[in-house]
């Protein structure tokens, strides 16, 4: 391939957006995020509202995340097997039916009492979710040229991260002004164009000749090449491993009550600092994508997160814990766009499904398990040593990896491309 036509920096990264296949792309992300988030939101109130029990949210998340862990690897092995672009309109479909029986239960138009069929609902949600991010990943590489990739990955982060943010904000706002039916319509709407957004994309399918291999076998066959790329599957391991150990988010609440003696409204800025600090990252690589040392930036990014996890488990002051919080969400998408970039110039044609959900469940595994895992050594250790050890376990995570794997520590991007 020809190196493309040289641009100044910001005009390169705005090109992207200008192409309309990936300002679709991007709009269908964001627009499934929002309407899965709203819905999660307005879940949380829904069930507490029902049951006054706090053990019934726990369940809400256990609810989404099995049906997510089971579907996943059939979920790349469907993204991978059948034309891309139809399966997400599916997949939309499926959040729209998920927040019309969540509005028809809210409503008492079902014939139906309880909670269950709130779970039914989450569990639904859960499956579908398998197949967003890989349909996502797949449709990313045949809307962008290789060489777009690094800029491509680090707008796809800012989205992300915008639709981190904005989606629990909105679901709140719209449950305390309008109550759970509206947050459930604007689900609804959400979900609707995003399946618009993906009928308007027009992309080239790959075209598969022959019969398909068997599901089982050919689920396999995704987990042995992740397995057998050393890149990728150290990038995997070093992020799910810092998000497991290091992980703050969870413990935020405690820290707000027992350390930093701070309201309830503190919450919000404590939580949309590292989402800020994200989205200045995506847009600083989007306009200058690493091509060189990117693995020894990795690393140097997954100490920096680890440093941070250790400075806010000693910080007693709301505003600096906010700070640290911000370079904390800087570091942690650093990280992202490498890993996504990794992820999108390695893998083949054919096996982006399958990888794409194998990164699922490698990220999935570390948010629900870095939280389970911070509440048992917060309960063991207390709220503080437990995040400041869980820092120290990610420093040694970062020293680690880069003693047992040179190969990711010389990465440069520009050799995958």
């Amino acid at each position: 391939m020809s190196p493309p036509v040289p641009a100044e920096p910001g005009e390169r990264a705005l090109g992207l957006l200008a192409r309309p296949g990936f300002s679709l792309l991007l709009a269908y992300r964001i627009l499934a995020m929002l309407s899965y988030q709203i819905v999660a939101v307005t879940v949380g109130w829904h069930i507490y509202e029902v049951t006054r029990n706090p053990f019934s949210l726990g369940l809400v998340g256990l609810a989404e995340v099995l049906p997510f862990f089971c579907v996943a690897p059939f979920a790349g092995y469907l993204v991978d097997h059948l034309p891309r672009r139809r399966l997400g309109m599916v997949a939309c479909s499926g959040l729209v039916l998920t927040a019309l029986v969540l509005t028809a239960v809210a409503e008492g138009w079902l014939p139906f009492h309880g909670v269950w069929p709130i779970y039914a609902a989450v569990a639904m949600t859960g499956m579908v979710r398998a197949f967003l991010s890989p349909i996502y990943n797949a449709l990313f590489a045949r809307v962008l040229e290789r060489h777009q990739f690094a800029r491509g990955a680090g707008l796809g982060s800012v989205v992300f991260q915008a639709g981190m943010v904005v989606g629990p904000a909105l679901g709140g706002l719209l449950v305390a002004w309008g109550g759970k039916s509206l947050s459930y319509g604007v689900a609804v709407v959400a979900a609707l164009a995003a399946l618009g957004c993906l009928a308007m994309l027009r992309v080239s399918e790959p075209v598969h000749t022959g019969p398909a291999a068997p599901i089982f076998k050919s689920i396999a066959e995704g987990g042995r090449f992740v397995l057998g790329n050393r890149i990728m599957v150290g990038a995997m391991a070093l992020d799910m491993f810092s998000v497991l150990l290091g992980g703050v988010v969870a413990m935020l609440p405690a820290f707000l009550h027992e350390i930093l003696h701070h309201g309830p409204e503190g919450l919000g800025i404590l939580r949309a600092a590292p989402a800020l600090g994200s989205v200045c990252v995506g847009l600083w690589l989007a306009r200058h994508p690493l091509q060189q040392h990117a693995g020894r930036v990795l690393l140097v990014a997954v100490a920096g997160f680890g440093l941070c996890v250790i400075g806010f488990g000693l910080s007693h002051s709301f505003w600096l814990s906010a700070v640290i919080l911000l370079f904390y969400g800087a570091f942690d998408g650093v990280s992202v766009v490498i890993r996504s970039t990794i992820l999108q110039l390695a893998t083949p044609e054919e096996m982006r499904g399958r990888v794409s959900s194998i990164n699922g469940i490698f990220i999935s595994s570390s948010n629900e398990l870095g939280a389970f895992y911070a509440g048992t050594m917060a309960k063991l250790l207390g709220l503080v040593p437990a995040v400041v050890l869980g820092g120290f376990a990610v420093l040694s995570v970062a020293g680690i990896t880069a003693w047992k794997n040179p190969t990711l520590r010389r990465l440069n991007l520009r050799d995958l491309q």
